[in-house]
């Protein structure tokens, strides 16, 4: 039995996002998504004026005649939404913690599909894989994918991006768009990610907050490491230490971004402090205009 108090906060984000999906977002989705792959139907014999790239060279040797593959545009997508379910995501200094602000992007993206009569699968993780639901229709189906996204408790605080890619990887027989959404603390992924981004259409979506970048100046603070519990003291009035924190998370969002470039990944920054929509639409827009 679901909790009244859930219930009512999953028809909530129903509500407010259902709305950012009716007047601006699902006309983006379809922009930029439906129509662009092709599935393979069926072998047939060669004839004059056919693209010689197209050739079933297994076929054509089994028979002894020419054959050719014949595709067919994909009339429907699946979407997969992956989250980081690790312990830097409970944090959040300004409107929502970054847990939130994922469950509300994973909710717009999962109406715009179904509203595409799209299938969705979620994907849950930390240092492992939490929680893996197949894509399927419907909009119960897309009121599951926010409960989990909200209230699912993980057995682990740790990240490791790489465990969700392998994991998806396994399980995703076909071609997919693929949301990553996470605040990229972690390395070592980068490879992974690459190879599955040839066979999939991956956009990473970074979730981060502006305190993470800039400590105010209030004295020693008590601090816990989200992910392995770690208690440290920290004096926000000391400079040196500030720049030394602030180059940390710098330096990975540098190496973050240039191993999205080289394997020509596309992605969203999110901040706390911000509307989302905002910076979803505008990827888009842009995007859009790449294919046309």
């Amino acid at each position: 039995m679901i909790p009244k108090e859930i219930l009512k906060k999953v028809r909530q984000i129903e509500i407010r996002t259902g709305r950012l999906v009716n007047d601006v977002f699902a006309g983006e989705y379809e922009s930029i998504f439906k129509g662009r792959g092709m599935e393979f139907h069926e072998v047939r014999e060669y004839v004059p004026g056919d693209d010689i790239r197209s050739i079933d060279w297994n076929v054509t040797a089994r028979s002894g005649h020419p054959y050719v593959k014949k595709f067919v545009e994909e009339r429907e997508l699946t979407v997969i939404i992956i989250a980081d379910m690790s312990g830097s995501g409970s944090f959040g200094t300004r409107n929502k913690m970054k847990t939130e602000l994922m469950a509300e992007i994973g909710a717009v993206l999962s109406f715009s599909a179904v509203k595409n009569n799209d299938k969705v699968g979620l994907l849950l993780f930390t240092d492992k894989v939490e929680k893996f639901i197949p894509p399927k229709k419907g909009r119960p189906h897309v009121l599951r994918v926010i409960r989990e996204l909200l209230y699912y408790k993980p057995e682990s605080r740790k990240t490791s991006i790489s465990s969700a890619i392998e994991y998806l990887g396994k399980v995703l027989k076909k071609r997919a768009v693929v949301f990553l959404i996470s605040d990229f603390m972690d390395t070592g992924y980068e490879k992974l990610l690459g190879i599955l981004n040839k066979r999939h259409d991956i956009i990473g979506i970074s979730i981060s907050d502006p305190r993470e970048k800039d400590i105010p100046d209030i004295g020693l603070v008590k601090f816990e490491d989200a992910e392995t519990g770690e208690i440290l003291y920290l004096d926000t009035a000391d400079d040196l230490l500030k720049k030394e924190l602030a180059k940390k998370r710098s330096d990975l969002l540098d190496a973050r971004n240039k191993a999205f470039r080289s394997i020509g990944l596309d992605s969203i920054n999110i901040s706390t402090d911000k509307p989302y929509i905002d910076p979803l639409i505008i990827f888009f827009r842009m995007r859009a205009k790449r294919f046309r």
